[in-house]
């Protein structure tokens, strides 16, 4: 869909703008609207949903348009590492739905979201395939 021209430069603004240790922030730091908690009352948090809020399952994606640009396994897994302290110590062995856009990164929202497990899964299998001698 996107011309192969542009991947790098697109891959590029994500990776600067949106990636942290736990995903992708759903907006840019320097949107006016930008939320970097998702905290208080249903009508603040609402608000924060998708206005900075980070979503795990958003590594997935990423990390197959990187992998795509940059054919760097080792790099791409590296930038799993975020997750092993949230996965011994927050919903031990699982992955929340959310997280706060700054840091420390709290996890909020579902405890245990299903899409984030599974594409955190899905991408350290692909990382870890790809750095296998064949």
């Amino acid at each position: 869909i996107l011309d192969e021209s542009r991947w790098r430069s697109v891959v590029d603004a994500v990776e600067h703008k949106l990636l942290t240790p736990v995903g992708l922030r759903s907006l840019s730091r320097d949107h006016r609207d930008y939320k970097p908690m998702y905290f208080g009352d249903l009508r603040a948090r609402d608000a924060a949903y998708h206005q900075g809020t980070v979503w795990a399952w958003l590594i997935g994606p990423f990390i197959d348009a990187w992998l795509k640009v940059y054919k760097d396994a080792s790099k791409a897994r590296d930038m799993l590492g975020g997750f092993r302290s949230h996965l011994l110590e927050d919903g031990i062995g699982t992955v929340s739905e959310i997280f706060d856009a700054e840091p420390p990164y709290h996890p909020r929202g579902c405890i245990a979201q299903a899409w984030s497990v599974a594409e955190l899964l899905r991408v350290c299998r692909k990382t870890k395939q790809a750095l296998e001698p064949q």
